[in-house]
This record gives structure tokens, C-alpha cells and sequence, in this order.
């Protein structure tokens, strides 16, 4: 088995997909549509998907209060003092500074134009 996909409620799905591809390099793998807006993205090769969608029968989690240790994406790259200014840029409100692990990781946080964690990783040694 392997995890197929993580799902994320939030209030205007359409937005946040939109705004995943464009600035994050995400891919639209499926589009459901209907009361629920549901976008399926993917990564480059589409191992990983998220899942964006809004289900008014359930209650819309509060990303914004969240600690980021709590829960984030996080995505690998090189550069991450010219991504995470990009970023900024593109809508991102910055949570701390670019920093370092005792395993030589480098590593910042970001939130989303809508409050989600996004963390940005070059890793010392790839997980993968």
C-alpha cells in the first residue's frame, strides 16, 4: 500500500488550486467539480497528490491558528532564500527565517495567501 492522497477542506478550493499550480508547480490530476469543487493536484511525476476541496457539511479548519509544526507541506528545493522570496511575493506571509537542523537540513516556514503551513526543505541527504 501507499498513500494515495491528502485532502485539505478549505473555503474556495477553485482559488487555492489555482494558486498551488501556479506558484507551487502543482498539476491538475483530476477535477471533480460539482457542489464540492474538488481538485486532485500532483507533483512533478504525480506520486504525491493533495486533495483541495470544500464540504459545507463539515467544518472549516482554521489553518491560520494552527501551529506549523502541527500541520504542513512541505516541498523540496534548491534555493530556498530565492523560493521562499518568490513566494512572499506571490501572496505568502512568512513564518520565521530560513534555518538549519543539526543534520545540516535547511528549512523554512511560509503560509499560504490562505493561512496553511507550507514549509520549504533542502534536505542534507534526500529522504528518497
Amino acid at each position: 500500500m501507499r498513500i494515495e492522497h491528502i485532502a485539505l477542506q478549505v473555503n474556495d478550493p477553485d482559488a487555492v488550486a489555482e494558486w498551488y499550480v501556479r506558484h507551487l508547480g502543482m498539476k491538475v490530476v483530476r477535477h471533480v467539480g460539482g457542489p464540492s469543487r474538488t481538485w486532485f493536484l500532483g507533483d512533478d511525476d504525480s506520486h504525491t497528490l493533495i486533495e483541495i476541496y470544500h464540504n459545507p457539511a463539515a467544518p472549516l479548519p482554521d489553518y491560520a491558528a494552527m501551529d506549523p509544526l502541527l500541520l504542513h507541506i512541505a516541498f523540496s528545493a534548491d534555493d530556498l532564500e530565492a523560493e521562499r522570496a518568490r513566494l512572499i511575493a506571490a501572496g505568502c506571509a512568512p513564518v520565521g527565517e530560513v534555518g538549519s537542523t543539526p543534520a545540516g537540513d535547511q528549512l523554512c516556514m511560509l503560509r499560504d495567501p490562505w493561512g496553511l503551513a507550507i514549509q520549504l526543505a533542502r534536505r542534507a541527504a534526500p529522504l528518497r
